[in-house]
């Protein structure tokens, strides 16, 4: 698109207004994707796999994410790398380069994937919420009262709060949403690691085995369905490829996008491994095999109390944040959808302003928008209350996600960009890791839903207490 001369300090080489950010801002929203929940059940994963493959395991994890992040950032554009056709959004990508079948399978599996996160962290969400109250609870009591509680209102409340926050337009506008948020998981997981610390120095000694927890606490089928589950947590703890490209459209230019968020990767990738890597390992060396599925939550921590207060509401804060990084891309999708097989609806194009005392501005409202937003938190929300198994869901994200949009996409789009030559040597690598990865993404998703079916057998809807 053409745009005047004068113009060009306002606005982009595709018409749209002036991007403005930076490998900061870009940094801050991959860290409110990547930090959520998942590092809560790093301990319980590493119990399962032991001190040799837990951490081995992580660090692997960790590599392929930070390669396929930086082949899925150079497919932003199209063609060229500075001037080639922009991307709006993972599916965009996925549809220019590929186009076609897997375009469709892109959608559904990346559709999935967010609608499953926001599911997931409106449980997490709830289960900080209720750990709060049982710790103040434990404390009155001299914990003499179980302090069993329903998780149902604390869901009511985080739905509540997120249809309010959905009413914020795109993600060009929560940019300091994702700075809290950002802020917020690095004061739990600090919380976390500190708490392990402490405990391994009152324990003495280092607790877990090389193995991870052993035949006998467990059955040996058990155990290799929690070794696969695990896998799904790592994997979890992890993905967040699937907003990359959303990211990537936020960040201005020159340097050109890809050379940003590749810098933005690094810095994330580093400091989430060394955080994972701590917290994790100090969890499971605090606790070893009765490492909880929750470190906050799970009550592996009793005191003190203040500190874990603290810290689930932390966790909270933060996944308020973290379910709009994840929700927008739903958003964006739907509602340009409506514009284009409605464009001469009032409904669906036109913004309706409110004003309100006191306030300059006035607050611009559209009616399918309000309406649709409001509905997909609903229904997420009576689905968490449906199946509020944090572990287990936990691990089923991770599988779903892991290999087609962290793997598979990524490595297909560059081999098609880059026209790399079939069966040579980088080709044959790159199918390597693809085929490696969805052999990890088989058995993750096969331990995690042999423990949703587990769970099943004891649950009956909306009666789940802790």
């Amino acid at each position: 698109m053409d745009v005047p001369r004068p113009a060009f300090k306002c606005f982009d080489d595709d018409g749209r207004p002036k991007r403005s950010g930076t490998v900061w801002t870009a940094s801050a929203h991959i860290l409110t994707a990547v930090i959520g929940s998942g590092v809560l059940s790093l301990a319980w994963a590493i119990g399962q796999l032991g001190w040799i493959a837990g951490p081995a395991v992580m660090f692997l994890f960790s590599l392929v994410t930070y390669y396929s992040t930086t082949l899925l950032s150079d497919c932003y554009r199209t063609g060229d790398p500075v001037s080639g056709k922009r991307n709006y959004t993972y599916m965009d990508a996925v549809q220019s380069i590929l186009g076609g079948f897997r375009f469709k399978i892109c959608g559904l599996m990346q559709f999935l994937n967010l609608f499953g996160t926001t599911i997931g962290y409106t449980i997490a969400s709830s289960i900080s919420m209720m750990a709060i109250k049982r710790s103040n609870c434990f404390h009155e009591s001299g914990g003499k009262n179980p302090c069993h509680m329903s998780s149902n209102p604390y869901m009511i409340m985080f739905g509540v709060t997120e249809i309010l926050l959905s009413t914020i337009k795109d993600f060009h506008q929560i940019w300091w949403l994702s700075t809290v948020a950002a802020i917020m998981s690095f004061t739990y997981s600090s919380i976390g690691l500190a708490l392990g610390i402490i405990q391994v120095a009152a324990n003495g000694v280092f607790k877990g085995s090389l193995t991870g927890i052993s035949i006998g606490a467990v059955t040996q089928t058990q155990k290799i369905w929690r070794t696969f589950q695990a896998l799904g947590d790592i994997a979890f703890a992890y993905s967040y490829s699937v907003v990359l490209i959303e990211i990537q459209d936020t960040v201005r230019s020159p340097p050109a996008e890809s050379k940003t968020m590749k810098n933005a990767t690094r810095i994330s990738i580093a400091v989430t491994t060394t955080f994972y890597m701590l917290c994790g390992c100090m969890g499971y060396a605090a606790f070893g095999d009765a490492a909880p599925g929750n470190l906050l939550t799970g009550f592996g921590f009793y005191n003190p109390f203040w500190l874990l207060d603290v810290a689930n509401a932390a966790i909270v804060v933060h996944l308020v944040g973290a379910y709009q990084v994840f929700a927008q891309p739903i958003f964006a999708f739907v509602e340009k959808q409506a514009a284009a097989r409605f464009p001469d609806s009032d409904l669906v194009s036109k913004e309706f302003e409110i004003r309100f005392p006191g306030v300059r501005s006035p607050y611009k409202v559209n009616v399918f928008r309000t309406v649709f937003r409001s509905c997909f938190v609903v229904l997420t929300t009576v689905i968490s209350m449906l199946m509020p198994f944090f572990n287990d869901v936990v691990g089923i994200l991770g599988a779903l996600a892991f290999w087609p949009l962290t793997v598979y996409f990524p490595v297909e789009m560059y081999i098609k960009q880059r026209k790399v030559e079939r069966w040579s040597m980088k080709w044959v690598c790159l199918q390597m890791l693809s085929c490696g990865c969805l052999v990890v993404t088989v058995v993750a998703g096969v331990g995690s839903v042999v423990g949703v079916m587990l769970d099943l057998k004891v649950y009956k809807p909306f009666k789940t207490t802790y």
